[in-house]
């Protein structure tokens, strides 16, 4: 759930555009954000009656999560073959792309195919074939045939990402806003693809094969400005994952936008190495429009960055922090807890690292080896979760040597309410402005959501979503 608003699913949005570029009528149905139940995704089904059906989730910002998404969307596709035999389900996204074989295994799963990889030119070719073709002769797919498995070789990734057509008519904008103040249109747009870092719990740098490919600066700003005209979008948030990656192209791009001046307000993830090179330019950021900066911390401790492959130091996150904090940008950072290791003492130091560092939001999303990430081998001893819609980085996965998985679970409302007790008190002695009103308001939409998870002191406070850009 997003506590924080409503973002459209810009997958959604590539997907169809490919499918029209195709040559195909395409629909997008987002029942996530329309609060939809099965019976209602059911019911649409039948009443349209597609031709294929595609559930996919493969762009949050961090790519982490699409794990979680494979239960529901196996449900859907089969409530697609109870309604139509005929219609031929397709899926994609990190988790499919990589348990193929797990997901079409399972011959209960009525999947017809899945696209591996980045999807917009395998779909398109699969529907400008002729319905009931051959996929062998498509790159990036794999499917079933009879008790046999079959993946094709990988498609090249696209060479020019502005050469895509995302179909934005299709939504229904009135679903998709920012609800913190001032509260206004939101949508989520790339600036690039992939990430050629080395985070070991991350699935981005596997499924863009550490391959890293950017937009035009004036491409980018254009399709802003066409969203600001056609849509009235009021805020954006740039979904890549390593969108500053390449100072020279990043400062364009921000020049560009103070040039056109378009009164929008932009949210971000980033690395700490990028900011602290760019400190000299945050005004930029600033003037821009870039309001929220969110980074991953990780841990206080020095062998665990190092474990998960950050590339960073507790000492360059404060650097990072204490710049953009300077520079009147909002902060955000995550502090990951649960690991094998994990022990009350290293939850206190994680909480104590949090408030050191002092971002103005913290998030504390829950270790959680992806299935197909280096991550899942080392900690495979300790998983004892295996029902994939709990991998949402909050469910606790894997069970600490010297801790259960329901102390984790307390320990995870000890980290938020410690955190919080000290910011509601620093935030409400702030003096009246932009960052107040902000931050007031985000935690009043927090805890009207949790509040009474974590309530402490005559103020609720909440557990956030654990990234509320995602």
């Amino acid at each position: 759930m997003q506590v924080i608003g409503t973002w459209p699913p810009l997958h959604l949005v590539y997907m169809a555009g490919a499918a029209i570029q195709a040559g195909v009528e395409a629909r997008i149905f987002d029942a996530m954000n329309k609060d939809l139940s099965f019976d209602d995704i059911y019911a649409e089904i039948e009443r349209y009656r597609p031709d294929y059906v595609m559930a996919i989730d493969y762009l949050p910002v961090t790519g982490a999560i699409s794990t979680a998404t494979v239960p529901d969307v196996i449900k859907i596709l089969n409530m697609a073959k109870e309604i139509d035999e005929s219609i031929v389900t397709l899926t994609g996204g990190p988790h499919p792309t990589f348990m193929y074989e797990e997901m079409l295994g399972d011959t209960s799963n009525r999947i017809d195919v899945i696209v591996r990889g980045e999807p917009e030119v395998i779909l398109q070719t699969l529907l400008e074939a002729p319905k009931g073709a051959d996929p062998r002769n498509v790159s990036g797919v794999a499917f079933r045939d009879g008790d046999e498995i079959i993946a094709t070789k990988r498609q090249p990734h696209i060479k020019t990402l502005d050469d895509l057509t995302p179909a934005w008519h299709l939504l229904d904008w009135e679903d998709y806003n920012y609800l913190v103040e001032p509260q206004g249109r939101m949508t989520s747009i790339f600036s690039s693809r992939g990430c050629d870092m080395g985070c070991a719990f991350c699935s981005q740098r596997m499924f863009w094969d550490r391959d890293w490919r950017s937009r035009g600066p004036k491409e980018v700003v254009d399709e802003m400005v066409h969203l600001i005209e056609n849509y009235e979008v009021d805020y954006f948030t740039l979904i890549d994952a390593y969108p500053t990656k390449g100072r020279q192209r990043w400062e364009e791009y921000l020049d560009l936008l103070i040039e056109r001046d378009l009164g929008t307000k932009l949210l971000i993830e980033t690395r700490v190495e990028d900011i602290i090179r760019d400190q000299d330019i945050l005004h930029k950021y600033r003037d821009a429009g870039i309001i929220h900066v969110y980074m991953g911390a990780e841990s206080a401790e020095t062998d665990v960055l190092k474990a998960l492959k950050k590339g960073t130091t507790m000492e360059q996150n404060k650097r990072a922090l204490d710049l953009l904090r300077d520079a009147d940008i909002m902060t955000e950072a995550s502090f990951m807890i649960g690991f094998p290791h994990e022990t009350w003492d290293t939850i206190q130091k994680t909480i104590d690292s949090a408030i050191y560092l002092n971002p103005d939001v913290a998030v504390f999303p829950v270790v959680t080896p992806m299935p197909f990430t280096p991550l899942f081998n080392e900690m495979k001893d300790r998983i004892r979760v295996w029902d994939y819609s709990k991998y949402n980085l909050v469910t606790p996965i894997i069970e600490p040597e010297a801790m259960s998985i329901d102390e984790v679970m307390k320990a995870l409302g000890r980290c938020y309410m410690k955190f919080y007790r000290k910011k509601i008190r620093e935030v409400k002695k702030l003096p009246d402005g932009y960052k107040k009103t902000y931050m007031m308001s985000a935690m009043k939409l927090m805890m009207g959501k949790h509040g009474s998870n974590f309530d402490f002191a005559g103020a609720g406070m909440v557990m956030p979503h654990p990234n509320p850009l995602s």
